[in-house]
């Protein structure tokens, strides 16, 4: 029997409606910049650890260059997900787990800023078979060099925003 495909989902996020602020740079009242929840299924059994890649795919200077808003390694594949708010702190609770530096230079979720025209952010986690060593800057060239020889599995969730 085939294995079935990775799935990423988000409770918070459909690909057929907008993020909700609270996880953009604008923000819902005072809440601004809360690190979405994300689920996941189907992670293939040789899997030994999950990437999360996070970038706004219509790009904000260049249109062939994305825009990475966050950068999750070395996700054991027992988890089931990041629970929302899971950025900037809480990253802790899973052994072994590391935020890469977005494009901002920091390592955690920095939310987008609504354009008046909408943009579509993507949410890509990658099923590797190995642990990522990657050194103290963990950044998306070194996280995307690794998958190129490593990945497993991967799954993508496209919003708007």
């Amino acid at each position: 029997m085939a294995q079935e495909s990775m799935k990423l989902v988000s409770p918070q996020m459909h690909g057929d409606s907008r993020m909700p602020r609270k996880y953009t740079a604008d923000g819902q009242g005072a809440v601004k910049d809360v690190s979405p929840p994300l689920e996941w299924y189907a992670v293939p059994p040789d899997a030994v650890t999950l990437a999360l890649v996070v970038e706004d795919i219509d790009g904000l200077d260049d249109p062939l260059v994305p825009w990475t808003h966050w950068i999750v390694v070395n996700i054991p594949p027992s988890a089931k997900g990041l629970p929302e708010g899971f950025s900037g702190g809480n990253a802790d609770n899973l052994a072994g787990v590391k935020e890469g530096v977005n494009d901002w230079k920091v390592p955690s979720w920095r939310g987008p800023k609504p354009p008046p025209d909408g943009h579509r952010i993507r949410f890509r986690l990658y099923a590797l078979d190995c642990d990522l060593q990657l050194g103290n800057k963990v950044t998306k060239e070194k996280v995307l060099e690794a998958v190129e020889s490593h990945v497993v599995g991967e799954a993508d969730l496209i919003v708007l925003f």
